[in-house]
C-alpha cells in the first residue's frame, strides 16, 4: 500500500504456486485463450511485462472493482498460465500475491505485436527471478506509486495518469546519463482548461544512503542540458524524518548546480497519507518544493495537479507526438528485442465473461 514502504530485508524465499502442466504455447491452448481473454485481460499482460510485477492489490486498483473480482479473473489467468504468480514469506503476517507475467500470456502479446516470443526479450525463468531479486521491495513501491494513483482516477472524474513509463524504457531512453525509477503524466481537466504535469520519479526505501540520493540530481542536470527540457524530479521517501535527512543531502547538490533551475525537485513521504482514507495517493497535497519564493521559508504542500506552480517559468510538457507510436515502436521491436509501445496507464472498460467459472 502507498502509504507503507516495504523494506527489502523483510521479504524472504517465495512459497511458489501449483505447477500446471498445460501446455502454454500450443496451438490448442493459444485457440482456447482467443475466446477467452478479454481486452482488459490483454491490457494487463501488457502492464506486467513493462512493470515486471504486480500485487494482487494493485492490480485491483488498476483495473477491478472489488477485491473479489480482481481475485477470480487473475485466478483464471493463472490456471489458462496467462500469468504466473509466487507470495514472497513475510515475518509478520503474509504477503499479497504477486504476478508476472507468464508464458501463455507472453505468446499472447507476442502475436498481439506480429512478433516471436523470444522478440519480446521473454522467458519464464527470467521473470519469476524477480522473486528472489533484491530489488523485488523497490520494484513493488513504485508501481505502488502508481497504481494508486491510477485508483483515484478511476474514482474521480478530471483526473488522469496520462503516461506511465518503467524504470526499464526510462534505461533505454535516458541511460547514457541517467535511469529514474519511473516516468509520469498527471493531467487534469477543468471546465475551459487542461493541465499537465510531468515528472521523474527517484522512489526511496529508505535503505540507501542519503549522499547518494543527492549526487541523482547531478545526473538529473546533465539530462536537462543535453535535452533542453526542465522535467521536475519528485523524491518519495517513507517518512517525513527521512524526508527532511533527504531534503538537506538534496539542496546541498542543488545549490551546486550550474543551472538549479532546470532541475526542479520536490520530496513527498508516505506517511503523509491516511491510510483510512478511501484512496490515499501522491496526487494529494503531500509535495514540497525543494526551493521556495520565499527564501529562509519553508513553503506550501501542493499536490500533484498544481505542483508546476511551485516553478514559475517551468514550460508545461511537450506534446510526445510519436516518440513511442504504435507504428515506430512495432518497427523498432522487431530490430530489436524488449521494445514494445507503453501500455496506456487506464485500463479499457471491462467486458462481460460469457463463460461459466469452471467450465473452461
Amino acid at each position: 500500500m502507498i502509504t507503507t514502504t516495504t523494506r527489502q530485508h523483510t521479504l524472504r524465499d517465495h512459497l511458489p504456486g501449483p505447477q500446471t502442466a498445460r501446455a502454454a504455447s500450443s496451438v490448442e491452448h493459444q485457440a482456447m485463450l482467443a475466446s477467452r481473454l478479454t481486452t482488459r485481460d490483454k491490457w494487463l499482460l501488457a502492464l506486467l511485462h513493462e512493470h515486471r510485477v504486480l500485487t494482487s492489490f494493485q492490480i485491483q486498483d488498476a483495473a477491478f472493482p472489488s477485491g473479489r473480482s480482481a481475485r477470480q479473473r487473475v485466478r483464471d489467468l493463472y490456471l489458462w498460465r496467462a500469468v504466473s504468480r509466487f507470495q514472497p514469506f513475510q515475518q509478520l503476517g503474509s504477503a499479497p500475491m504477486h504476478y508476472v507475467l507468464g508464458p501463455a500470456g507472453a505468446a499472447v502479446l507476442a502475436a498481439e505485436h506480429g512478433l516471436e516470443v523470444k522478440e519480446l526479450g521473454y522467458r519464464h525463468d527470467r521473470a519469476m527471478a524477480i522473486a528472489h531479486n533484491q530489488r523485488l521491495a523497490h520494484t513493488v513501491g513504485v508501481n505502488d506509486f502508481f497504481t494508486s494513483l491510477i485508483a483515484r482516477t478511476r474514482h474521480s472524474a478530471g483526473e488522469v495518469v496520462a503516461a506511465w513509463w518503467s524504470e526499464s524504457r526510462c534505461a533505454r531512453h535516458f541511460g547514457d546519463l541517467v535511469i529514474p525509477d519511473g516516468y509520469g503524466r498527471w493531467r487534469t481537466r477543468h471546465p475551459g482548461s487542461t493541465r499537465e504535469v510531468e515528472w521523474f520519479l527517484e522512489y526511496d526505501t529508505g535503505t540507501e544512503s542519503l549522499t547518494k540520493v543527492g549526487r541523482k540530481l547531478a545526473a538529473y542536470a546533465r539530462l536537462a542540458e543535453s535535452t533542453g527540457i526542465a522535467t521536475p524530479v519528485l523524491v518519495w521517501l517513507p517518512t517525513t524524518r527521512r524526508e527532511a535527512g533527504a531534503r538537506t543531502a538534496l539542496a546541498r547538490v542543488h545549490a551546486g548546480l550550474d543551472d538549479p533551475r532546470a532541475v526542479p525537485v520536490a520530496t513527498a513521504a508516505a506517511d503523509l497519507l491516511d491510510p483510512a482514507a478511501p484512496h490515499p495517493s501522491p496526487a494529494e497535497a503531500v509535495w514540497l518544493p525543494l526551493t521556495s519564493a520565499r527564501p529562509g521559508r519553508a513553503g506550501p504542500r501542493y499536490n500533484l495537479a498544481d505542483l508546476a506552480d511551485a516553478w514559475p517559468g517551468l514550460k508545461p510538457p511537450a506534446d510526445p507526438g510519436t516518440e513511442d507510436s504504435e507504428d515506430e515502436a512495432g518497427d523498432a521491436a522487431a530490430a530489436s528485442p524488449y521494445r514494445l509501445p507503453p501500455p496506456s496507464p487506464i485500463p479499457p472498460q471491462a467486458t462481460p465473461n460469457r463463460f461459466v467459472r469452471g467450465k473452461h
